[in-house]
């Protein structure tokens, strides 16, 4: 049995908020949700068949509401970060794996 050490600095707040991940390695972008956020980064939902593994590195779009666009400009927060972890030995419903991401500084 493996023990997970917490490395998380900041608080965590759940929250399921449709994202899109573009993975170079894959060139293509896969459909998920988010499943908690941080200021440091998001632990999301992805289809198990998203070739992704530590380290990759990835784009993550998080879409806006029409009314919450136009106040900010833009339809979409988009965060880079890196893959610090995958779960894919506990498959979730709808054969989903967990990512857990770490934004890029900046």
């Amino acid at each position: 049995m493996e023990t997970l050490i917490e490395q998380r600095k900041e608080t965590r707040n759940s929250i399921s908020w449709p994202v899109s991940v573009w993975m170079p390695e894959a060139n293509r972008f896969f459909n998920g949700r988010s499943d908690n956020i941080s200021k440091d980064g998001v632990f999301i939902r992805v289809p198990m068949t998203m070739p992704v593994r530590p380290g990759h590195v990835v784009e993550i779009n998080f879409p806006r509401t029409a009314a919450l666009a136009k106040e900010k400009g833009q339809f979409a927060r988009i965060k880079n970060g890196k893959v610090v972890r995958v779960d894919r030995e506990n498959i979730l419903e709808d054969a989903q794996i967990g990512v857990a991401v770490a934004f890029e500084s900046g």
